[in-house]
């Protein structure tokens, strides 16, 4: 099993959502964060100057087996795209086990 985190835009948000619906991962948890970025300018609108150092976005963690990384990463590399500058990260790493709790089962039965 593997662990997906994702930081994307929040704009792309729901339709990165829809999309993960499509291929079958209708489980996983986001939060609203705020990060900082390698982007150091600021943004003039309507006159008056923002700082862009402070970035809103969301936080995806998705638990999927083996087979399913693949398709998680690129429905998430392909949905979360603008083609701009802070179109996110997606970090990958090894879940040992998983469990759910209500049956007690584990391992991939304890996340789908």
């Amino acid at each position: 099993m593997k662990k997906v985190e994702a930081i994307i835009r929040k704009s792309k948000f729901d339709e990165v959502k829809k999309a993960l619906h499509q291929i079958e991962v209708n489980f996983f948890s986001y939060w609203d964060v705020t990060g900082v970025g390698n982007e150091k300018q600021g943004h003039v609108y309507r006159g008056i100057s923002y700082s862009t150092s402070d970035i809103q976005r969301r936080y995806l963690v998705i638990v999927v087996s083996d087979d399913f990384l693949e398709k998680t990463v690129n429905v998430l590399l392909d949905t979360a795209s603008t083609g701009n500058v802070g179109d996110g990260k997606i970090f990958i790493s090894d879940v040992i086990e998983a469990y759910r709790i209500r049956t007690k089962e584990s391992g991939s039965a304890g996340i789908n």
